[in-house]
């Protein structure tokens, strides 16, 4: 059952998101370069141009997003050096809530915590977690919404056949 708290925090978040009129944009268009808190010396997805960028939206809170951590962490270990980055994006209210999962489900990408709601809205974000494929070129070429395992050779195809082509312009 979730908590009082938990579902407050879902239903002001989904509201908030929902908004949002690009989640209705035809593909492929360009993702938006909103600021995040990356380390590694990257202020955006814009400044990760030339890669296949796995683009995440998550909360501590959402249980697909359990799932889905091993999952992104093994494609970056396999695909990173093709070209591949995974960025997650925090949606948690509360920091700490972070913190914690993160504390138990260890990755080596990068994860864009603090105020990343404006950015989600941006993207069109409507479901938790929300997966933005963006290639080389900058642009969302496909967007998903959940993750159960069973879904991960198809997103994996999916990241590849991006990685194979060329940057367009």
């Amino acid at each position: 059952m979730i908590g009082v708290s938990r579902a407050a925090t879902w239903l002001g978040c989904a509201f908030v998101l929902s908004a949002s009129s690009l989640a209705a944009s035809p593909l492929p268009r360009p993702a938006p370069n909103c600021p995040l808190a990356l380390p590694q010396g990257h202020s955006s997805i814009g400044g990760l141009a030339g890669k296949v960028v796995y683009v995440d939206f998550w909360a501590s809170w959402c249980v697909s997003c359990l799932a889905s951590f091993p999952f992104m962490e093994q494609l970056q270990r396999e695909l990173g050096s093709k070209g591949l980055q995974v960025v997650a994006v925090n949606l948690d209210q509360k920091p700490a809530d972070a913190q914690r999962f993160l504390a138990s489900h260890r990755v080596t990408f990068p994860i864009a915590l603090g105020a990343n709601d404006s950015c989600a809205k941006q993207f069109g974000v409507g479901a938790m977690p929300s997966t933005f494929f963006v290639d080389r070129s900058g642009k969302i070429r496909a967007v998903h919404s959940g993750f159960r395992p069973g879904e991960g050779p198809a997103i994996r195809g999916l990241v590849e056949k991006l990685l194979a082509e060329p940057r367009r312009s």
